[in-house]
C-alpha cells in the first residue's frame, strides 16, 4: 500500500484509508472479525451539505432515497412528489416533506451514492480493485437520539465512515455464519433468533466519531442510534466472491458438457421410486462428474471475469470531450488508459481481440501486442512519443473510450 500523507488521505490507498497502512490486522478480521479503525476523516466523500445538495437539487428519484424510523420504512409517497412542467415524473423527491419527517426523528438513506455522487464514486472503484470484491455506498443521516433500523444483520460485508456527528454502534456475533444473499434475518425464522441476540452481551459497544471506520463481516449482528446531535455516515458494502460463485459456474459448465443430460426418462417411470430411477441417477452422477473434472481453471476464472465486468462501471468519460479528443488528436495530444476496465486481449483469427467492462473491440491484424500492452500500462503518453505505426490504434481506442484525454 502506498505511504499516507499528512491528512492520510491524496497518498494513500482506499483500503488503507478505512484500516491502516498495515494491511495484516484487516487480513486477519477479513470475513471473521469486526475491526475498528480511528482514521483522519472522511468529509472529503461526503458531508452534510453534499446531503443536502442530492437531497434538493439533483433531482434524485426512488429507490435512491428511503426513509425509515423505528426500524420501519415509509412508503415512497410519503416523501415523494411530481417535478412539474417538462418534468413531471410523480416519484421524485420532496424537500419541503423530507424536512418535516427528519424534524420528526426519520432516518434518510441516500442508497447507491456510487452512481450518484462522484467523489463516493472514485473511492468506491478504488476500492473495489484494490479488494477484488463488488462494493456498493449507501449514506445513513439520523436525527439527534434516533435509530433508524433494529438489530439485524447484513448479506454482504459492511465499512461504515462515521461522516459527522455520533453513533453509538451495539454489536453481536452472528445467528447465522456467512449468510448468503437468499438467507436475510427476516426471512426462515431468524428474525426472533435476531431479536434474542440483540439482548445478549455485545461482542463491542462502541461510539463512532467523525474519521473512525468500523468493519463488520456479513452475518454480524447490528444496531445504531444517533447520540447528540445529527449523525452520517457512509455504508460501503461488499459484496464478497464466495466459493458459493465458483460452485456455482463449475454446474453451469458441467450441465453444459453433460450434454446427454437432455435424454428423457423412460415412458411410464415413477420418478418418485428410488428403484425406478437408481439406472439414470447413476449415470447422471457419472456424467457429471465426468464434466466437472474436465473444466479447467482458465474455465473458470474467464466466467468469473465476466461476472466481475457486470458487478461494476469503470471510470466515466465525458461523451463531448471525447468526440473532442478524437477530432482534435495530435502529436501533442496526451492520453491514458480508462481506469477500471479490467482490459485484457485475446489473439483470434481475425485478429486482436480488447475485451473489459463495455468494451469488445476488434483491433486490426496488423496490431503490435507490445505497443497496445504499452498504451493501456496506466502512464500518460504523448502521441508523438509513440511508434508511427500507433497513431490509428490511438485514434481507435479514443473512439472507443478505452482511452481518454490524460
Amino acid at each position: 500500500m502506498s505511504s499516507s500523507d499528512d491528512d492520510g488521505r491524496a497518498s494513500a490507498s482506499a483500503l488503507a484509508r478505512l484500516v491502516g497502512a498495515d494491511p495484516s490486522a484487516f487480513e486477519g478480521a477479513w470475513g471473521r472479525t469486526h475491526l475498528l479503525h480511528h482514521g483522519a476523516g472522511f468529509e472529503d466523500l461526503l458531508d452534510l451539505p453534499a446531503v443536502d445538495e442530492l437531497l434538493t437539487t439533483r433531482g434524485l428519484r426512488t429507490p435512491f432515497l428511503r426513509v425509515a424510523k423505528d426500524g420501519t420504512p415509509f412508503d415512497e409517497r410519503r416523501f415523494t412528489s411530481g417535478g412539474g412542467v417538462g418534468a413531471a415524473i410523480a416519484d421524485q423527491l420532496d424537500d419541503a416533506r423530507l424536512t418535516a419527517l427528519f424534524a420528526d426523528g426519520a432516518t434518510l438513506v441516500l442508497q447507491g451514492l456510487h452512481r450518484t455522487w462522484a467523489p463516493v464514486a472514485e473511492f468506491v472503484r478504488d476500492l473495489a480493485a484494490e479488494l477484488g470484491h463488488p462494493v456498493q455506498a449507501n449514506a445513513y443521516i439520523t436525527p439527534p437520539q434516533s435509530q433508524g433500523f433494529s438489530a439485524h444483520y447484513d448479506v454482504h460485508d459492511v465499512f461504515v465512515l462515521q461522516l459527522s456527528g455520533e453513533k453509538r454502534w451495539v454489536i453481536h456475533d452472528p445467528v447465522l455464519r456467512w449468510p448468503m444473499r437468499d438467507e436475510s434475518w427476516q426471512k426462515g425464522g431468524r428474525r426472533d433468533l435476531v431479536a434474542r441476540a440483540a439482548e445478549g452481551e455485545p461482542a463491542l459497544d462502541v461510539v463512532l466519531v467523525p474519521g473512525d471506520c468500523l468493519y463488520l463481516p456479513r452475518g454480524h449482528l447490528h444496531a445504531a442510534t444517533a447520540l447528540g446531535g445529527v449523525s452520517a455516515h457512509l455504508t460501503l458494502g461488499i459484496h464478497t466472491w464466495t466459493r458459493h460463485h465458483l460452485a456455482t459456474d463449475v454446474m453451469r459448465q458441467a450441465l453444459t458438457r453433460a450434454s446427454d443430460l437432455r435424454a428423457p426418462l423412460p415412458a411410464g417411470v415413477d420418478v418418485g421410486d428410488p428403484t425406478a430411477i437408481s439406472q439414470d441417477a447413476a449415470a447422471v452422477r457419472a456424467a457429471l462428474l465426468a464434466a466437472v473434472e474436465s473444466i479447467s481453471d482458465a474455465d473458470l476464472a474467464a466466467a468469473m471475469g465476466r461476472r466481475a465486468d457486470d458487478s461494476g462501471r469503470p471510470a466515466p468519460v465525458s461523451p463531448l470531450a471525447q468526440a473532442a479528443a478524437v477530432r482534435d488528436l495530435t502529436a501533442d495530444s496526451v492520453v491514458r488508459v480508462r481506469a477500471h476496465l479490467r482490459l485484457r486481449h485475446v489473439s483470434t483469427g481475425e485478429g486482436l481481440r480488447l475485451v473489459g467492462r463495455g468494451v469488445d473491440v476488434l483491433l486490426p491484424e496488423a496490431t503490435a501486442p507490445h505497443v497496445l500492452d504499452m498504451l493501456l500500462d496506466g502512464a500518460p503518453h504523448r502521441v508523438g512519443d509513440l511508434p508511427a505505426a500507433a497513431s490509428d490504434l490511438v485514434t481507435r481506442l479514443l473512439a472507443a473510450a478505452v482511452l481518454v484525454p490524460a
